[in-house]
Order: C-alpha cells, then sequence, then structure tokens
C-alpha cells in the first residue's frame, strides 16, 4: 500500500500504573521522514511502542492516513499498513534466513523475497542459516527485511544501528535512504547515532521527560547548539 500520513494527538502512554509520555502531539505528512530524538530514557522507544499497540494507552488518539487506531490492538494495526521494527531484532532464532523472511511476506508470492535480499545482499547469502547463525548487524537486516517484505505504509524503526560496527551502521542507513526515495513509506526512526539520524531525517522532533521538547527541521537543530546540549547532552555535531 502507498504511504500515508500519521497523526498523535495528546498521547499519554506507559507501563501499568507508570506513565512514560505525556501529551505528546505530532505529525508526519505521507512519504516523510521524521527522526526521534532524545537522550536515554525519555521515552523513544515507549513511543513507537505505543503507536504499534504494545504499551498501556491513557489518552490521546493515533491516525494512520483515515484510520483511527488509538484502540486497535497490534495486529489490527500491522493490518491497516504499520510496521514495527524493535530494537530487541525480534527474529525466529530456529527458522532460516529465508524461513522468516517468508514470515513476512503476508499473501505476497514467495519470489517476493528476492526484494529483501536485492536491498541487503548479504542475507541472500546466509539464507540457509539459521536466525540464531547470525551476526548482530545481520540480524537487524533480517528484522528490517521481513517487516518491509510486508509493504507497511507507516515503518517504525527503534534504534536499528544499536551495538553495529561502522561499516554495517553504513549500509543500514544506505538501505534506509533508498526505501525513503521510493517515497512508498513513511518512516520514523529513533536513533542515538544523532548526525546519521539528522542526515536521514526532513524533520525531527526531541523527547524529553516523556514530552515534546522541540520539533523543527534537521538543520534548525544541528545549527542550535544549546538545544542540541541541553537536551541531547552533547556539546556539537559535525
Amino acid at each position: 500500500m502507498p504511504a500515508t500520513p500519521l497523526e498523535v494527538e495528546n498521547l499519554s502512554a506507559g507501563y501499568g500504573p507508570t506513565r512514560v509520555l505525556e501529551g505528546v502531539s505530532f505529525s508526519v505528512p505521507a512519504g516523510a521522514r521524521l527522526a526521534v530524538l532524545g537522550r536515554n530514557g525519555m521515552g523513544k522507544t515507549t513511543l513507537l511502542a505505543t503507536l504499534a499497540g504494545q504499551t498501556k494507552r491513557y489518552d490521546g488518539r493515533i491516525r494512520i492516513g483515515a484510520a483511527d487506531v488509538t484502540a486497535m490492538p497490534s495486529a489490527a494495526r500491522a493490518h491497516k499498513g504499520l510496521g514495527y521494527v524493535p530494537q530487541a531484532r525480534c527474529i525466529f532464532p530456529t527458522l532460516t534466513v529465508e524461513e522468516n523472511l517468508f514470515v513476512g511476506l503476508k499473501d505476497r508470492p514467495r519470489s517476493a523475497i528476492e526484494e529483501a535480499y536485492g536491498m541487503f545482499p548479504r542475507l541472500k547469502e546466509r539464507r540457509r542459516n539459521l536466525g540464531n547463525q547470525l551476526s548482530g548487524g545481520e540480524q537487524q537486516m533480517l528484522s528490517t527485511a521481513r517487516t518491509i517484505l510486508g509493504r507497511p505504509s507507516v515503518l517504525l524503526l527503534d534504534e536499528p544501528l544499536e551495538g553495529l560496527a561502522p561499516v554495517i551502521c553504513e549500509e543500514l542507513m544506505a538501505a534506509f535512504a533508498e526505501l525513503a526515495k521510493t517515497g512508498d513509506m513513511t518512516i520514523l526512526l529513533v536513533e542515538q547515532r544523532i548526525q546519521s539520524a539528522l542526515d536521514f531525517a526532513d524533520h525531527v522532533i526531541v523527547l524529553e521527560r516523556g514530552r515534546l521538547a522541540w520539533a523543527g527541521a534537521p538543520k534548525e537543530l544541528s545549527d542550535d547548539h544549546d538545544v542540541v546540549e541541553r537536551l541531547l547532552g552533547v556539546g556539537g555535531l559535525h
């Protein structure tokens, strides 16, 4: 399905009685790329998990295109076009790479797996290996490719570069950039590698203690050294 806009209005959510997000509102146009930044523990992962229907929502609304998915379970949100690549790299460790990818096809023909191999050629080289035989970077590629094969209209990426070697990070970000160029997906990226996120995104939001603390264009953030130091804890970007 084609890219759709995402709208979040006054969203408050958390886990059990613990509120993590408070009154978060933002919108992402169809086909746009949003970077979600903030220091550790500020609610970034909780935001994506909430969009995917995996936390307790206290207030607010979530819309994917024309669909109000606020009260929908995770599976129904996926049916409406939401794709989620969690930080934990949730693959099936005892299935082969190709079997993992097959799970992501939904109702698409098996031949569509070649799209994943085109995006990440090393997965084709490892297609007969089990998930638990892959490196961390290969597992991240597999988790991402499996989700993309389902052709989501909104794609959530939660810290895809965490713990990976620089060469793998470059490979992943290049793949995300190529995916974004198609305009087929609206992409939200949570990432601790701030410069990589800014290079990728066309809009940025920064969370501080579960609230929206800043929003604007990547260059605006890069040029505002006081905001970068205060909200992200770094002295400057290069």
